[in-house]
């Protein structure tokens, strides 16, 4: 039963991870291009501060962090942190789909290696 919970715990905490990183690529996207300087950035991070999907990909970073401290008072962290790898997966997946990002043959192949681990993982 706790193995159940405990995964599922873990399952909420990569979505969490997953819509933060999406909602971070889209709100960062809408700020526009920008130069690599360093007196560039205090605007950019200013203008990311204000902008409403950033703020939502980083309250999904805390609320996914919390997740994670109920999960590691709960589980083995040697099972637990490679199950995080999922979050891997679906981020490529989607980022594929919404942004049109590449997801090439070699990147695929890495998909699939990194969900055979995580069925081992989660199997033992």
């Amino acid at each position: 039963m706790w193995k159940s919970l405990v995964l599922l715990l873990i399952l909420v905490d990569v979505s969490l991870n997953v819509t933060g990183q999406l909602s971070l690529k889209y709100g960062m996207s809408k700020l526009g291009n920008f130069s690599l300087s360093l007196s560039n950035l205090p605007p950019v991070f200013l203008r990311a501060a204000a902008n409403a999907h950033v703020l939502l990909g980083l309250l999904c970073y805390g609320l996914g962090f919390l997740v994670w401290l109920i999960v590691l008072a709960k589980a083995e962290v040697s099972y637990a942190y490679p199950l995080i790898s999922l979050g891997y997966v679906f981020t490529a997946v989607l980022a594929w789909v919404l942004f049109g990002e590449a997801l090439s043959f070699m990147r695929l192949s890495g998909i699939l290696i990194t969900c055979l681990g995580v069925f081992l993982i989660a199997n033992s």
